[in-house]
């Protein structure tokens, strides 16, 4: 979501507004007509693009966690090019950013995630874990490869600290207190890899 420079769809407008009002107020805070006049439509226009509210909440959590984990592979992917001696120390880098660019342009996300996931249908809460197992193992097997003493468990623990690390950015503070965008990700660049070299040099 946060890579795309087209212009968003109606439905893509539907989604982003209802994340934020869902972060801000809790899901059951937000009426559907509320939501509707966010993106400048009838609340009941709404129906033609999602069942409900909670068909918005299962696209947006089901949505980012699919996109996250189609980036790293297609990040992997560059990487190694058609070589197969690929640097794993710039795989773990370009990791890192894509999932900066998330915490930093996703915020609402996050925020949904922590807050409202228990609300998905069974099948789309198993179906986000899933594709979040996938993405944090993608993750394990790059850290071991620059980091080849680190045992797979310490890996893994690896990874969701410095996820943990980076999807703070919603409790930072607003947008106008933080550094600037590019600032703050060179920093929170920097604190990801520092904990990867902490844990790899353990």
């Amino acid at each position: 979501m946060a890579t795309r420079t087209d212009a968003p769809t109606r439905r893509e407008q539907i989604l982003k507004e209802a994340a934020r009002l869902f972060a801000e107020r809790g899901f059951h805070g937000v009426g559907v007509d509320e939501i509707g006049a966010a993106v400048g439509i009838s609340g009941p226009g709404l129906y033609r693009h999602f069942a409900g509210k909670d068909a918005m909440l299962a696209e947006l959590l089901v949505g980012i966690s699919g996109q996250l984990l189609t980036g790293a592979r297609r990040r992997v992917a560059e990487a190694e090019g058609d070589s197969v001696d690929r640097d794993a120390g710039a795989v773990l880098d370009s990791l890192i950013e894509g999932h900066i660019d998330f915490a930093l342009d996703d915020r609402p996300l996050i925020t949904l995630h922590d807050r409202e996931l228990d609300r998905l249908r069974d099948s789309d809460r198993k179906l986000v874990r899933q594709l979040q197992r996938q993405y944090v193992e993608l993750w394990v097997g790059i850290v071991r490869e620059v980091y080849p003493g680190l045992a797979e468990p310490t890996a893994r623990s690896a990874v969701h600290s410095v996820f943990g690390l980076l999807n703070s950015t919603p409790h930072l503070g607003r947008p106008g207190s933080l550094p600037g965008r590019g600032a703050m990700a060179q920093l929170l660049h920097r604190m990801a890899r520092g904990a990867f070299e902490a844990a790899g040099t353990d």
